[in-house]
C-alpha cells in the first residue's frame, strides 16, 4: 500500500479537519459533504482520515465485517458462530463516479440461483465499506439511481440486493464523506440532507500558506516514507486523543438549556424537517468531548450551526449556501440559558500541535470561534435598488443588466425519440432502471432477468431435455435481459437575444425569469446546460455546457442588453458548440431553446434570410429545437413561429410556457367537451 499523506502536516484548512475529527469521535454525526474549488486538497485530507481511525473488531471470515460482540443476525455470511475475531484498519472504499450498480450493491448470480437454488452473492462496495469510510469524490456527478441506492443505505443502515424473488440483505453503516466542485453542478436535496456536516474550502490567499503547501508536498514526494515518518508522532497523538474522546463521549451532558437553543436556531433559519436538530446535538456533543469536557456550552452550538445548517437552508437551487452569522449570533443570546463557563479550549481546530510548522505550520484562523472573515460562508450580498425604467447606458447603447422575474414551473420540453444517455428525467431513452419494455439476449453478464420471457424460450425444450416432475430445465441460452425504458438527461443549449429589440426593460425581465425557469426545469431534470447571448454585431458562449445550473443563473443575472439583433451569428454559435459537445459525449443528445422574438436586424446584408439558412443546418443536424417567442405588442409578426419552421421545432409564448397555464387549457377543453357533450 502506498504512503499517504499525514492528516497532521494539511496545511491550514481547519474547518475541514475539524469536521472530519468530529466524524472520527462520533460516526453518528452523519459525515461530511466537502465543497471546494480544484487543487485544495479535499481528497489529500480525507484519505488522510482513515489512517487515524481506530481498528476495528470483525468476526473470522465475514466478508461483512460483523462485530463479534453483537454480529448481524441477518448476515448472508452467518450464522456466526465461535469463529474467533479478527482486529483490522478501518477501511476507506472509495466510490468511482462510473461505477455500476453491480459494483455498489453487489451481484447475485442469477443463472446459478434459477438453476441451483443456491443465492451466490458477491458484496459490494457497501459492504466493503460497513463500519468505515465510504469516500465519493465529485459525488455531485454520480448518476441519480447510483444516489437512489446510497440514499437508501445511508437512512436504512443496510443495503438490499433484490432479482426476480431472490433477496439479499446485509448490514451497511458508514460515514459517508464526499466531495465536489460546486462548478460542475448541485447535489439533489435528498442526497444533500444525508451529510450530517458540510465545509466550504478554497485555496489560500496568504503567501506564506502557499509557500507551506508547496514546500511540504515537494518534500512528500521527494521521500514519502521519510516525509510520513517525521510525522508520526504527531499522528500518534492525534490518534490517542480521538480515543479518548471516543471514550468521554457518553458522558457528555446535554443539557435542556443548550437543546432549546439548538432547536430555536434550526426554527430561526426555517430548516426543514427534523434531521438538522439531531446533526446540531450530536455535533455540540462531540465538539465537547474533542475538547475534553462533559458539558455542551453555547460555543459548541455555535459552531455546530456553522457545520450543520448551510447546505440546509437553501430555499431553492440557486441560493448559495451560507449562514447570516449575525443573526445566529441573536438567536444564541435570546436562548441563553444558564450553562458552566467554558474552560479555554485545548483547540479543537489544531490537529498536530506542537508538530513540525506547529501543526499545520500557520496559526489557526479565528482563534476559538470560526475565521474572522466568512468562514468559507459567502457574504450577504447588498440589496438591489429598483432601476429607473429609463436606466443609462453605456457607449455602444449597452443597458445595465435587468434583474429577473420570479421563476414559475415551465411545461415540460423533451427530445423526440428514444435515446441512450446519461439518466435523468427530461426525454424517453433506454435505461438500467424503470419499466420493462421487451426482452433480448444478454450481451455479458446478465442483471436484469425477463423471467416470463426465460420461461417462454426454455418451454419448447424441456421434452428434449429429459424434464421430470414440475421443474423447469433452464439453461444459458434460455435466459433473457429485461429491456427497459425509463428517462435520460439532455444538453439543453439557451440562445437568448439580448438585443435592443428586447431591451424593454419590464419585458426583459420577463424573459429572464422565463429563462430562469427553465434553467430550475434543467437542474430537476438532471440536465447539461450552456448559454449562448447575441446582441451588437456578435454572439458570445457566456457559459460553456456544464452541470452547475447555479452558474448559468449567475451568468443570466449578469446578461447586459442593447444594440442590434445578430439572429443567425447566435445560432451559428450555437451549432459550434454541440458539434464539439457531440464529439465530446455523443450519447447525450442536445435541445436547443432559443429564446426570442424573431427579429433579425444585424450579421450582414440579408439577416433574415442568414437567420433562416442558420436554422436549417440545426434542422439538417437532426438537432431538436424550441422557440420560446418573446414577442409583445398589439400587432405580432409571427417571425418566432416563422424561426421554428425553419428550425424544424415547435414554437411557444411565455404565456404557454407555464405548467399552469398548458393545464389551464387542457382543463377548459374538457369541459368545453363535456357541454358540447350535453347539448
Amino acid at each position: 500500500m502506498s504512503t499517504r499523506y499525514p492528516f497532521t502536516a494539511v496545511v491550514g484548512m481547519d474547518d475541514l479537519r475539524l469536521a472530519l475529527l468530529l466524524n472520527a469521535v462520533s460516526p453518528a454525526v452523519g459525515g461530511v459533504l466537502v465543497r471546494g474549488e480544484k487543487g485544495t486538497a479535499k481528497s489529500t485530507a480525507v484519505r488522510a482520515l482513515a489512517e487515524l481511525l481506530p481498528q476495528v473488531a470483525v468476526v473470522a471470515g465475514c466478508r461483512f465485517s460483523c462485530d463479534p460482540v453483537s454480529p448481524d443476525p441477518g448476515c448472508p455470511d452467518g450464522p456466526h458462530g465461535d469463529g474467533g475475531a479478527d482486529a483490522r484498519p478501518a477501511r476507506m472504499v472509495e466510490l468511482p463516479v462510473g461505477a455500476s450498480e453491480d459494483r455498489l450493491v453487489g451481484s447475485l448470480d442469477i443463472e446459478k440461483a434459477l438453476a441451483d437454488g443456491v443465492k451466490a452473492f458477491e458484496p459490494g462496495l457497501l459492504a466493503a465499506a460497513h463500519r468505515g469510510i465510504l469516500y465519493v469524490d465529485e459525488v455531485n456527478l454520480l448518476s441519480d439511481h447510483l444516489i437512489d441506492h446510497l440514499l437508501d443505505a445511508a437512512a436504512m443502515g443496510a443495503s438490499h440486493v433484490e432479482r426476480e424473488g431472490v433477496s439479499v440483505r446485509h448490514a451497511a453503516r458508514f460515514l459517508l464523506v464526499g466531495t465536489m466542485n460546486p462548478e460542475e453542478g448541485e447535489l439533489r436535496p435528498q442526497l444533500l440532507d444525508r451529510f450530517g456536516l458540510t465545509v466550504e474550502v478554497a485555496a489560500s490567499r496568504v503567501p506564506e500558506e502557499r509557500v507551506e503547501v508547496v514546500r511540504r508536498r515537494l518534500a512528500f514526494e521527494d521521500d514519502p516514507a521519510g516525509f510520513a515518518g517525521r510525522w508520526a508522532g504527531e499522528e500518534a497523538a492525534l490518534r490517542e486523543r480521538i480515543v479518548a474522546a471516543r471514550e468521554l463521549l457518553p458522558k457528555v451532558a446535554l443539557g435542556d438549556a443548550v437543546l432549546l437553543q439548538i432547536a430555536a436556531t434550526c426554527a430561526a433559519f426555517e430548516v426543514d424537517g427534523m434531521r438538522a436538530d439531531i446533526v446540531m446535538a450530536r455535533t455540540a456533543t462531540a465538539l465537547a468531548a474533542w475538547a475534553g469536557r462533559e458539558e455542551v456550552t453555547s460555543e459548541d452550538v455555535r459552531r455546530a450551526a456553522l457545520l450543520a445548517l448551510p447546505h440546509r437552508r437553501r430555499r431553492n437551487p440557486f441560493d448559495a449556501p451560507g449562514m447570516d452569522e449575525d443573526k445566529l449570533d441573536e438567536t444564541l443570546e435570546r436562548f441563553k440559558g444558564d450553562e458552566p463557563e467554558d474552560d479555554p479550549d485545548p483547540g479543537p481546530d489544531g490537529p498536530g500541535d506542537g508538530g513540525p510548522g506547529g501543526g499545520g505550520g500557520v496559526p489557526p484562523q479565528g482563534g476559538e470561534g470560526p475565521a474572522p472573515e466568512t468562514d468559507g460562508v459567502p457574504e450577504q450580498a447588498p440589496a438591489q435598488t429598483p432601476e429607473p425604467e429609463h436606466a443609462p447606458r453605456g457607449a455602444a447603447g449597452e443597458r445595465a443588466a435587468v434583474k429577473a422575474g420570479e421563476p414559475f414551473r415551465t411545461k415540460t420540453l423533451s427530445v423526440p425519440g428514444l435515446g441512450e444517455g446519461a439518466a435523468g428525467r427530461r426525454s424517453r431513452a433506454r435505461t438500467q432502471n424503470g419499466r420493462t419494455t421487451g426482452a433480448t439476449r444478454p450481451r455479458g453478464t446478465l442483471t436484469k432477468l425477463h423471467l416470463s420471457a426465460t420461461v417462454r424460450a426454455a418451454a419448447p425444450h424441456q421434452r428434449a431435455r429429459g424434464r421430470s416432475g414440475a421443474g423447469l430445465v433452464v439453461r444459458r441460452d434460455d435466459l433473457r435481459q429485461a429491456v427497459r425504458e425509463g428517462r435520460e438527461g439532455n444538453l439543453v443549449l439557451f440562445v437568448v437575444d439580448a438585443s435592443g429589440s428586447m431591451a424593454a426593460r419590464r419585458r426583459m425581465g420577463a424573459v429572464k425569469g422565463a429563462v430562469l425557469s427553465l434553467l430550475l426545469d434543467a437542474y430537476q431534470r438532471r440536465d447539461k446546460v450552456g448559454l449562448v447571448t447575441f446582441r451588437g454585431r456578435a454572439a458570445e458562449l457566456a457559459l460553456p455546457p456544464t452541470s452547475s445550473v447555479d452558474a448559468a443563473a449567475a451568468r443570466l443575472e449578469e446578461l447586459p442588453t442593447g444594440g442590434r439583433t445578430p439572429l443567425s451569428a447566435g445560432l451559428l454559435k450555437a451549432r459550434d458548440v454541440l458539434r464539439v459537445e457531440r464529439l465530446r459525449d455523443p450519447s447525450r443528445r442536445p435541445l436547443l431553446v432559443v429564446v426570442t422574438d424573431g427579429r433579425a436586424t444585424g450579421g450582414g446584408p440579408d439577416p433574415v434570410g442568414l437567420a433562416a439558412r442558420a436554422a436549417r443546418l440545426h434542422a439538417a443536424d437532426g438537432t431538436a429545437s424550441v422557440v420560446v417567442d418573446c414577442e409583445a405588442g398589439p400587432v405580432r409578426l409571427g417571425l418566432a413561429g416563422d424561426l421554428a419552421r425553419h428550425l424544424g421545432g415547435t414554437a411557444v409564448t411565455l404565456d404557454e410556457l407555464r405548467a399552469d397555464a398548458i393545464a389551464g387549457l387542457v382543463r377548459e377543453a374538457q369541459v368545453n367537451r363535456s357541454v358540447r357533450r350535453a347539448a
